[in-house]
């Protein structure tokens, strides 16, 4: 039996934000600083999930000596430049978000990136307002694909995770997701993964953010349909 969503989380790199390119910059300026000269290889290795794991990725692959924490904060300060200045929004980002609003859904963002990136990048592109919880890669213990970022996002919103649509870009953040018990709505970005991959790991797959109002109107009015019936 379906069941309405009461509440829609976006994660941000990849979803809202057209980010993934400026990454492979990023870890391009960070592994130039040790010696390591990158041209995005890994890119996929490290969609989505947590400084941390990228990081500890990048010293394995390229045996870096430095430690994993002088590696991250290295990441968070080029990353914090580049979200300031350079990162900008989906086409269609503002406009779904205003149409989902208008459906009286509460919205979050959920993203592995740290506060000191993400959110000069929400407030510049004008979406903070849009969203009544912003939970950051840097709050939580545990990042994607664990699914702790995931129920601070819905207990932050009041709202159960069942009751929880979640927008993703990678398999980890599908992984977080589904292990926090909420579906999920993939918009793979086709320009680094294969859209068949995500076909059994996430409820719905998307071919933009453009989709996602009428999604949500088709599921709520298909739950609805089936509570009158009861």
């Amino acid at each position: 039996m379906a069941s309405p969503f009461h509440a829609v989380i976006f994660d941000l790199d990849g979803v809202l934000a057209d980010s993934e390119p400026w990454w492979n910059q990023i870890d391009a300026k960070l592994l130039a600083q040790y010696g390591v000269s990158y041209r995005g290889e890994y890119h996929r290795n490290v969609l989505g999930v947590n400084y941390r794991l990228a990081v500890e990725f990048y010293k394995n692959v390229f045996h870096i000596s430095a430690s994993v924490d002088e590696l991250m904060r290295r990441r968070g300060e080029i990353a914090t430049d580049f979200f300031a200045n350079d990162v900008g929004l989906f086409s269609s980002a503002k406009a779904t978000l205003e149409q989902v609003l208008r459906m009286n859904l509460p919205l979050a963002v959920a993203t592995s990136s740290v506060s000191a990136s993400a959110r000069p990048l929400l407030d510049r592109t004008g979406i903070r307002s849009f969203f009544s919880v912003v939970i950051t890669g840097d709050e939580v213990q545990r990042g994607k694909p664990e699914p702790d970022i995931y129920l601070r996002a819905a207990d932050k919103l009041g709202i159960s995770p069942e009751a929880c649509l979640v927008i993703e870009d990678s398999l980890a953040g599908i992984a977080a997701a589904k292990a926090a018990n909420m579906r999920v709505a993939a918009i793979p970005d086709r320009r680094f993964v294969d859209p068949r991959e995500y076909e059994k790991k996430a409820d719905y797959v998307l071919g933009s953010l453009s989709e996602i109002p009428a999604l949500i109107r088709h599921v709520n009015a298909t739950a609805s349909e089936e509570h009158a019936l009861r």
